[in-house]
């Protein structure tokens, strides 16, 4: 299983929000790229990267963040936040990312969610950010009538790379991963799924391994490094050891 650290960017500083409330942030750094350092130095293989203010915007706010960390780290870099248009992906991808995450374009555009897969097939992760099992978009800010695993199943259809599940609630309270829900829509299709949210102790990253068969490929930790809670590099070792 991949172990996926992240770095959330908020007027350039990196933070961590709880359940996604932009005015319950937490600043861990002033310097996002030296954090990236550090977690590639600790084995890290893949890097996630939110601009959070992008998110809320529909447009890109962090461009200078993001470039000092495509500058200093060499890991695959997955960005996500305010990606509303082909011309932003095709400027991220030029720029050395290697992934871009659509979320609410994804489903609020069908038409560049086809465009995008078509194009960029095997560097386009879709984002389902879940508030009581229903998708949530606009920074969490907006809540739909379509239910993750429904939405899941219609791209099972599109040439998309992987798809990242985040249960909200969970978000940045280390309170522990929805396991149930992630399985139940990873089961759903088969494109890869990337856990997101929740998970703060070793004990949390141990069962979603013994689910990892039933098509997860990855987790996103996020506030557990930077407490502390988690060590990035113990983690590692324990998924090669699997």
């Amino acid at each position: 299983m991949l172990i996926i650290p992240a770095i959330d960017l908020k007027q350039g500083q990196c933070v961590r929000l709880s359940q996604g409330k932009m005015d319950q942030s937490t600043v861990y750094s002033a310097d996002p790229a030296e954090v990236a350092r550090q977690w590639e130095s600790m084995g890290a293989r893949r890097l996630h990267i939110v601009d959070l203010d992008g998110a809320l915007s529909g447009e890109p706010k962090n461009r200078d963040a993001i470039k000092s960390i495509r500058s200093a780290v060499t890991m695959t870099i997955e960005l996500g936040g305010g990606i509303r248009d082909v011309e932003t992906i095709e400027d991220y991808l030029s720029a050395g990312v290697d992934k871009v995450i659509l979320g609410t374009a994804a489903i609020k555009n069908p038409v560049l969610l086809e465009e995008s897969c078509k194009r960029f097939s095997s560097r386009i992760i879709i984002g389902i950010d879940a508030r009581d099992g229903m998708v949530s978009v606009q920074g969490w800010t907006e809540n739909t009538e379509t239910s993750a695993v429904d939405f899941a199943k219609q791209l099972d259809s599109q040439a998309v790379s992987a798809i990242i599940f985040t249960d909200i609630s969970r978000d940045g309270m280390l309170t522990g991963p929805n396991i149930e829900s992630t399985v139940q829509l990873a089961e759903a299709v088969s494109i890869p799924v990337i856990a997101s949210g929740g998970v703060s102790c070793m004990k949390d990253l141990k069962r979603l391994i013994e689910v990892e068969s039933s098509g997860i490929q990855g987790v996103i930790i996020g506030r557990a490094l930077y407490t502390g809670d988690i060590d990035l590099k113990e983690c590692i070792e324990l998924t090669t050891k699997q």
